[in-house]
């Protein structure tokens, strides 16, 4: 009996620290510096990802106009600009770029933007408005192997899109908005693997991608 009491209080203390996780932490990081109407009010891209459930919605504030920021997210992908966070854990080890390069420019709806260095997994342009919106789409199994969205999906698999708002500021400045919707099977394991997992991730790399940008757009020489 009396070994029961340490179990007990250490179960306590679990409990406790994860309901202040999910009181306290983890609303910051589902809207981290957005506004509530971001967090709110619609975002484009609702319809391409079937039974897709909006996720976290995250913003920054940028010094300059949105035509400034535009040409770093173009350019985006394993094999060509990188990701702007951390390139250890999200584009193995490869530096992303510090400058725009012309030849990464030209996209469209469609093109894969590479997600590992041999192409087997890629984001593919769903969404292109030019300064305005950039969606990207990920559909894999789970075992990581990509399917055709415009087909029949696998039993269990993984369809998001991760999105990029650009609004203009009264002031010249760009408001940069990162959302998405994301749809999940089995069913059951998704709030498990988005909070365990995904929503902290998510938080720790958006906000470095964040930084980056917000660097190399206000740097770059006019």
């Amino acid at each position: 009996m009396t070994n029961s009491a340490p179990g007990r209080r250490a179960g306590i203390v679990a409990a406790g620290s994860a309901a202040a996780y999910l009181a306290l932490v983890r609303p910051r990081l589902l809207r981290a510096g957005a506004t509530g109407g971001e967090v709110l009010g619609p975002y484009p891209g609702a319809v391409i990802v079937p039974g897709g459930k909006r996720s976290a919605t995250m913003a920054v504030t940028i010094n300059v106009p949105p035509s400034r920021v535009w040409p770093w997210l173009l350019q985006m992908g394993t094999d060509r600009g990188g990701w702007y966070s951390w390139d250890r854990l999200d584009n193995f080890g490869r530096r992303s770029a510090e400058t725009i390069h012309p030849e990464w420019q030209d996209i469209a709806v469609g093109d894969h933007l590479s997600a590992t260095p041999d192409g087997s997994q890629w984001w593919q342009v769903a969404a292109l408005e030019p300064e305005r919106f950039l969606g990207l789409r990920m559909s894999l199994d789970l075992r990581g192997r990509p399917f055709d969205p415009a087909g029949a999906r696998p039993r269990h698999f993984t369809d998001s899109l991760w999105g990029f708002e650009l609004k203009e500021t009264a002031d010249g400045r760009t408001r940069l908005v990162v959302s998405g919707y994301w749809s999940f099977r089995p069913k059951w394991l998704q709030p498990l693997l988005s909070i365990v997992v995904l929503e902290p991730s998510h938080w720790v790399m958006q906000t470095r991608q964040f930084a980056n940008l917000k660097r190399l757009a206000e740097s770059e020489s006019v």
